[in-house]
């Protein structure tokens, strides 16, 4: 049956991303959306199993580490005030008005805040496909809005960390905080012995070892963010950086575009509308919408706010803030930490689920809009 899920999966993506692409819509749009129409929302043909689902984080994790093989490091460090402020005012504005919205509903505090750190998380998976797509990924937009995602992510996760050792949690705020400097600091030291161990291994007397020395980078790196508690598509993500300096990054990207592309990366894309069920929330239809609208602007806003303060016109800031509307798997573990420490009911937790799937589904077309405007004014 797993071979006759990607088989479906594989030809309804295709398809799929080209009748998206000659509507004149990112490609990525019409593979999110085959995953809700073959899951059991609505055909019910696939199931997101287990295996599916390892499969699909193999296809994030390669797909950051392509972000990180195209990214110039050199336009990186021009962006990084840039990819500060819009980090920053993409959490403030998410959590400020997720706060609010927690205390009309007459949750806690704690709830509340929970809400929105929920709210304040960015998963720039999705963007990156859509600046892909829009031959973006390597402007001044696409790398502040890579850098920003990281910072973002850190940011949450230390929030997340303090309001649990705070509030009724069981974790511990100082061992966060020393996992997530221990990473960075790990991972700029590996950083350094990534061209030695590319080129040596490279050298091996076998079939693709460069592509496997590649893989083995993002693998290892990948993991060990995990480990460190930041998200393993940020390891991923440092992982295609360090490769990039080298002169295998070219032909990496190529090769890891080919493998990724082919197989894994739509089964990432699809297995998000595979993970829903819009069954029996028909009666949280509204909280579903106020949510979803407030985590749309919020973030669209809140990000534009901070590209605008870094200098980007408003027609580039209105673009980088849509791109860092979705929060895709990076909110949907948080919402998981949080069914599991209480700070969200099973009610609450489909709803957030919804609200996610909702705002990774709307990114690819905003993007589109805010971006193609732009050019052409």
């Amino acid at each position: 049956m797993l071979i006759v899920q990607l088989a479906i999966i594989l030809i309804a993506s295709k398809i799929a991303g080209d009748i998206s692409v000659r509507l004149n819509q990112p490609s990525v749009l019409g593979k999110l959306l085959v995953g809700i129409l073959l899951g059991p929302t609505v055909l019910g043909l696939i199931e997101n199993t287990q295996i599916l689902h390892e499969i699909s984080q193999l296809g994030v994790i390669l797909l950051m580490f392509i972000a990180g093989l195209e990214t110039s490091l050199g336009q990186f460090r021009q962006t990084g005030k840039a990819a500060v402020y819009v980090g920053l005012a993409g959490i403030i504005a998410p959590v400020a008005l997720g706060f609010a919205m927690g205390e009309l509903l007459g949750l806690s505090g704690g709830e509340a805040l929970f809400i929105g750190l929920l709210l304040a998380a960015t998963s720039v998976s999705i963007s990156v496909q859509a600046l892909r797509e829009l031959g973006m990924l390597q402007s001044k937009e696409g790398t502040t809005i890579l850098g920003a995602a990281v910072i973002d992510d850190v940011v949450v996760i230390v929030l997340l960390a303090f309001l649990m050792s705070t509030i009724g949690g069981d974790v511990a705020l100082a061992p966060v905080l020393l996992r997530i400097v221990a990473f960075f600091f790990i991972v700029t030291i590996l950083s350094f012995c990534v061209p030695f161990f590319v080129k040596r291994f490279s050298r091996l007397r076998v079939t693709e070892a460069t592509l496997t020395a590649g893989v083995i980078v993002c693998f290892l790196f990948a993991a060990l963010a995990e480990y460190s508690g930041v998200a393993a598509i940020i390891g991923a993500y440092v992982a295609g950086i360090a490769i990039n300096v080298t002169r295998y990054g070219r032909e990496l990207t190529k090769k890891v575009e080919t493998i990724s592309y082919s197989l894994f990366v739509p089964v990432f894309f699809a297995s998000i509308g595979l993970s829903v069920d819009f069954s029996g929330i028909g009666e949280y239809f509204y909280i579903i919408v106020l949510f979803s609208a407030l985590a749309i602007v919020s973030k669209l806003v809140g990000g534009a706010l901070g590209a605008k303060a870094a200098g980007f016109t408003w027609g580039q800031s209105m673009g980088i803030g849509s791109a860092m509307v979705s929060r895709g798997e990076v909110a949907l573990i948080i919402a998981g930490i949080g069914l599991q420490a209480g700070f969200l009911n099973e009610t609450l937790f489909s709803v957030m689920i919804i609200v996610v799937l909702v705002t990774t589904l709307v990114t690819p077309p905003l993007m589109k809009w805010f971006f193609a405007r732009n050019q052409t004014s």
